[in-house]
């Protein structure tokens, strides 16, 4: 079998409808996984992109703000891949951050990650297999950012977990490792692209001279699945477009 092949594997993808969440999904579809595409609104459109292509896919509705949403979602045919992508981000200055939106935020990013993630191993473990996980963090993961604290308090969560998830599950089986997405065309940052002045401030730091595409995270969050990264553990690979070398 090829290093970056993942024919007979199964896998699921939350936040799998729209952005980096569908170009994951159907990037694993190409390199050969059945994906299970899981969001809290319908997948349509990201299995038809999926059959169009020749690939297998299936959808199914779930939504993070319970975070104990995800504990039933690996009751049924095996997955051996789970990659952690549903988000959610909320703006307000610190001074006037409201409880409502942290626990929000905290409870999709963070806790729903922690407790599916949970579910997934448990369910690995059973039958004796092996797994993968990838979580998507952030350049917040790193840095502060402005005007998102429940946002940035949750990737760098999202970041340490990875680093606990790895330390326990490395030796057992399961591979958990994160991609650090830079500054993405997504529905997440159109605010940011539509501010002509914070636009161009963030376009003048990034090296590579551009806002990056979903599809630029689909191929370091697939090669995290395969065979070639059997020794990644515990990883986070900035996906920035220079943004951290900067």
């Amino acid at each position: 079998m090829s290093m970056f092949s993942l024919n007979g594997k199964r896998a699921l993808v939350t936040g799998a409808n729209t952005g980096i969440g569908q170009a994951i999904a159907v990037g694993l579809a190409q390199a050969g996984a059945s994906v299970v595409c899981a969001g809290r609104r319908a997948c349509d459109a990201t299995v038809a992109l999926i059959a169009q292509a020749g690939g297998t896919a299936s959808s199914v509705l779930v939504d993070f703000a319970d975070p104990m949403a995800g504990q039933g979602l690996f009751d049924g045919a095996p997955i051996d891949i789970l990659v952690n992508n549903a988000g959610l981000i909320r703006r307000a200055d610190a001074v006037e951050f409201s409880e409502a939106d942290w626990d929000a935020v905290m409870d999709v990013n963070l806790k729903a990650l922690f407790f599916t993630t949970q579910a997934f191993a448990k369910a690995v473990f059973a039958r004796g297999a092996q797994g993968r996980v990838v979580n998507i963090a952030s350049l917040l993961s790193f840095q502060g950012g402005i005007r998102v604290p429940s946002y940035t308090a949750s990737k760098h969560g999202v970041a340490g977990l990875t680093k606990l998830l790895a330390n326990e599950w490395a030796a057992k089986g399961i591979n958990v490792n994160a991609v650090a997405p830079g500054y993405i065309e997504t529905n997440n940052t159109e605010a940011l692209r539509a501010d002509p002045d914070r636009n161009a401030a963030i376009l003048a730091r990034i090296p590579a001279g551009r806002w990056g595409e979903a599809s630029d995270i689909a191929g370091a969050a697939v090669y995290l699945c395969t065979p070639a990264a059997s020794y990644v553990h515990g990883a986070i690979l900035n996906v920035d477009g220079g943004w951290l070398a900067r």
